[in-house]
């Protein structure tokens, strides 16, 4: 498995609700068309209006690749960058765990 986690900070409250908006408009093509998306889940935060987190999980590195590839995600990577003060991206490995992914 392949995975990540991104901290978006928006830059003021009307960009974080045109930020969740265009998430909900990718998410919902991510579970229509990307079989190898396993997780993609954007997050509040607690006390933090203007931060958003996801986490991602992906079948493989190609799987990533594929979802990198997509009109839909390409278009909210163009889209997002008026909206944010900040990224912050972890790779991550899995070492352990329990999960429903498979």
């Amino acid at each position: 498995m392949f995975g990540l986690v991104v901290r978006f900070t928006c830059k003021d409250e009307a960009s974080a609700a045109a930020f969740d908006q265009l998430v909900a408009e990718t998410i919902e093509k991510i579970r229509a068309e990307e079989p190898g998306t396993l997780v993609y889940a954007s997050h509040l935060v607690e006390g933090q209006p203007l931060q958003r987190i996801f986490y991602e999980l992906y079948r493989d590195r190609a799987a990533f690749d594929t979802h990198e590839e997509q009109e839909h995600t390409r278009r909210f990577l163009g889209a997002r960058d008026e909206l944010l003060a900040s990224v912050e991206v972890d790779w991550l490995s899995l070492q352990t765990g329990k999960g429903t992914a498979g």
